[in-house]
This record gives structure tokens, C-alpha cells and sequence, in this order.
């Protein structure tokens, strides 16, 4: 069976969260390391904005500070997420993995059978979201859980784990959001809209549309268990042996450049 590592970091600021995300990616795609699974949470609890949002136009950046959230702009595309009772992980993985397809949407469906296994070991009966599925296309706000997109797992019709995903130097990276809760007052509340009936109806749609786990199960997952879950369901959806692993030392100094000179600057955080 082929063995791919897995790295959990634990919890780290959002510059270094994504500081490790390009650092482990620009590593492998110099054959140094074997595919990879990540998992790692956030301190402070965190916006992030896709790599193509206007920051100062869709996030009211007063508020990210009076609640003493982190801000940081992701390398990969989508939209706003609040980062705070999750479980975030990462997939690293050559574009010319034979399990990997080549397009964007189909790899998209192999990672999504990870999450949907963990999903079950969880004891919840999750879907993948069909292209063609009409209802789920168009979203109404800039929250990222507002709709799924192809491929994304939803509970009882509603979206539960948010991805994204970038291609760079050959290499595939994923990553996403698993949410445990979710505070969609604070979310909307950090997220611009032209008027408060604006808001209060996309509010609406959006806790319509998303749900947290820990909203559909009977007995609230922990932290713990969820990264037991998701790290069985991972290794059994891509049919691979996950072996403990940290970050090798170009990794960790590669991404504490990253951090101190890329994601940690607001040039790069503010640059569109």
C-alpha cells in the first residue's frame, strides 16, 4: 500500500497556516517529500479571503479587529471563511499522481471521497454534491459555505465542509474547512452587505444552506475525535497508508519566510 505522510501542526497563527500550506507544497514538487494530509487549527480564530476577493470591498476589517479575529488571503480561490471551531486540513499531491485527474472539478471528487468516509465514521450520512445539481449553484453572499460547489459534501442538504483548491509548480493543494460549529452571527457581521435587510435575508439563506456537525449529531464531536475520524476516512477514500510525520526543516523555514515576508504582510493580504 502507498504510503503518504501526515503532518498535524496543531494550532498556528493564519499567516503560518498558510506559510506551511506553500511551503510543504513547493518542497514536494522538488520530489523531496511524499504526498501529504495536514491537519491544524487556528489561534486567534480567523478570516480568510480567496486568493481573487477584494478585501476592503466584501470584509468589514473594524469589525475582524473588535472581535480580535486574524485576517489573511489564501493562495487558493473561493471566498470568506471564518476559521474557528474547525478542523482544517490540507492535501499536497503531484498533479501526475496516477489517482489524481487532471481536472480541477475531478480532483476535486477524489479528495471529497476522504472526507465523505470520515463523514460516516462519524455516524452521519453525507453526499456528494453533482455538478448538475442546480439548487446548489449559484451562492448569494460572500460567506464560502453559502453553497457547495461540485463535489462538496453536504448533511441533510446542507453544505458541511468547504474547499479550495490551487495548482502550482505541478502540484495539487486542497484545503478546507471542517466545521464542528459555527457562529454565523459574527460571520455576517464581519462580511460588508448594502443594508441590514440584505444581510438579515442572505443570513437566512445562508443557515438554510450550512450546517455544522456538531448542529446534526446527537452527541457533540471533539476536536479529537474528528481528526481520529477524518484521518481514517482519508487514508480509506484515497486507499493509502497515512504515517506520522512532522514538517522537515526546509519545510519549517521555508514557511517561516513565508509567514514573515509573504502571508503576514498586509501587501499581500490587502493586494487586490
Amino acid at each position: 500500500m502507498e504510503q503518504w505522510r501526515f503532518i498535524d501542526t496543531g494550532v498556528h497563527s493564519p499567516a503560518m497556516n498558510m506559510a506551511i500550506d506553500e511551503a510543504v507544497l513547493t518542497v514536494h514538487s522538488e520530489g523531496k517529500t511524499k504526498p501529504s494530509l495536514r491537519f491544524y487549527t487556528w489561534n486567534p480564530a480567523t478570516v480568510s479571503i480567496g486568493y481573487f476577493q477584494k478585501a476592503e470591498k466584501e470584509i468589514d476589517l473594524d469589525k475582524v479587529r473588535e472581535y480580535g479575529l486574524g485576517f489573511v488571503r489564501r493562495a487558493t480561490g473561493g471566498r470568506t471563511v471564518l476559521h474557528d471551531q474547525e478542523l482544517t486540513y490540507s492535501v499536497v499531491v503531484s498533479e501526475s499522481h496516477p489517482a489524481m485527474p487532471s481536472s480541477v472539478t475531478d480532483a476535486y471528487r477524489v479528495i471529497s471521497v476522504g472526507l465523505l468516509e470520515g463523514f460516516r465514521l462519524l455516524g452521519l450520512q453525507a453526499d456528494m454534491v453533482h455538478p448538475d445539481d442546480a439548487k446548489f449553484a449559484i451562492p448569494s453572499s460572500a460567506a464560502c459555505f453559502d453553497s457547495p460547489s461540485s463535489y462538496e459534501l453536504v448533511v441533510e442538504g446542507r453544505k458541511v465542509a468547504g474547499s479550495a483548491q490551487t495548482r502550482q509548480k505541478g502540484v495539487i493543494l486542497q484545503h478546507g474547512s471542517i466545521l464542528l460549529d459555527i457562529d454565523i452571527d459574527m460571520l455576517f457581521d464581519i462580511i460588508r452587505h448594502p443594508n441590514e435587510r440584505v444581510r438579515d435575508r442572505l443570513k437566512k439563506n445562508f443557515a438554510d444552506k450550512a450546517v455544522a456537525i456538531n448542529q446534526v449529531r446527537k452527541t457533540p464531536v471533539t476536536l479529537a475525535e474528528a481528526r481520529k475520524a477524518f484521518r481514517e476516512g482519508f487514508a480509506k477514500g484515497f486507499g493509502v497508508e497515512l504515517v506520522d510525520d512532522g514538517l522537515t526543516a526546509e519545510e519549517a523555514e521555508l514557511a517561516e519566510q513565508l509567514a514573515r515576508e509573504k502571508y503576514g504582510c498586509d501587501e499581500w493580504n490587502f493586494k487586490r
